[in-house]
């Protein structure tokens, strides 16, 4: 337990009106839990219910960020605890605008070096034509996905020509912009780093067509496995591949970085996240798991971590950072 010098404030900013809601609502339930265990002062705060801006943040010492979706995960709640001075989990608002738009942050992939595969950009007002033009010229399959969401909303996979309209229907229910992306035929990864330690590798095997929606939340049936069948150089590739991401996106403190892994065993960066998922039973916590860090202790480490106190982590060699500005 912390000593009453180092117990904290902190407000979990959890719930919103993104699509996601409900589970960024679990993430921050299960965050107020570990770290009340720990000896934290803990509130929870909703900003569908209140109005942050109106908050007095000089009675926190640290606001931890669980808002999955649109306006936890792209900058904004980031640059509301910036203009208020608050110490907060995760990344910047620079990095976090840019890791929320798939296509912006492909561009700074291809700009870094870091493999992503090939893409368009669609909107809304295009016409058919012209999508299909764009979809001919990466090639089928691809995957149809919108620019700004998570937890593979809107996400479809086009083998198919005639089914390209489908998909672009459904991408643009959540969002004006949408991704065409080259379809990689493989196997699926990800991995979680704290700053620029990566956590173990996880290969995600499911029964669906990819790790959609259900595959997350709700098949029992979706296997992650921490010991895969492939040559140690394999794994360093991944884990390579994963930093350099965040290294390009300028990410600290959580993130996670999903990928996959083709026929000839290239990792290829579908995207980084920068408020992954956060219940116990969540991927990052996971791999903190795998390497001896319970759930109590890693939210622990974080948050005491952001007000510049240093812990002893016997099993990740860095917690998350206090927060530094990232230049656009």
């Amino acid at each position: 337990m912390p000593s009453a010098s180092t117990s904290l404030r902190v407000a979990v900013l959890a719930g919103g009106d993104s699509d996601e809601r409900e589970i960024s609502l679990k993430s921050g339930m299960a965050v107020e839990a570990a770290l009340s265990q720990r000896g934290h002062r803990v509130l929870h705060l909703d900003p569908a219910i209140v109005e942050l801006s109106g908050i007095d943040w000089s009675q926190f010492d640290v606001a931890f960020i669980a808002l999955h979706g649109r306006f936890g995960e792209d900058g904004q709640v980031q640059q509301i605890l910036d203009e208020a001075g608050v110490n907060y989990t995760g990344s910047s608002a620079a990095a976090s605008r840019l890791a929320f738009s798939k296509s912006a942050a492909k561009e700074k992939f291809l700009q870094s070096g870091v493999p992503t595969p090939a893409y368009a950009l669609i909107h809304y007002t295009d016409d058919l034509e012209r999508t299909q033009r764009k979809a001919a010229d990466i090639g089928y399959p691809l995957v149809v996905k919108p620019d700004t969401q998570g937890s593979s909303l809107g996400i479809s996979i086009v083998r198919q020509p005639e089914q390209l309209a489908a998909a672009i229907k459904l991408c643009f229910q959540f969002d004006g912009f949408g991704v065409l992306e080259a379809m990689v035929e493989g196997t699926e990864w990800t991995v979680g780093l704290i700053d620029t330690q990566t956590l173990p590798v996880i290969k995600i095997e499911t029964d669906r067509e990819f790790f959609d929606w259900q595959a997350k939340y709700d098949d029992d049936a979706t296997r992650y496995i921490f010991d895969p069948n492939v040559s140690p150089d394999v794994i360093e590739s991944i884990e390579r591949t994963a930093l350099n991401a965040c290294l390009a996106i300028g990410t600290s403190g959580l993130a996670r970085v999903d990928l996959r892994l083709d026929a000839q065993l290239q990792p290829w960066v579908l995207e980084v996240n920068t408020v992954p998922g956060f219940t116990d039973h969540s991927l990052l916590p996971k791999a903190a798991a795998r390497m001896g860090t319970d759930f109590p202790t890693l939210c622990h480490q974080i948050v005491q971590s952001c007000q510049g106190v240093n812990v002893p982590a016997p099993h990740l060699r860095h917690a998350a950072r206090v927060r530094r500005s990232v230049e656009e």
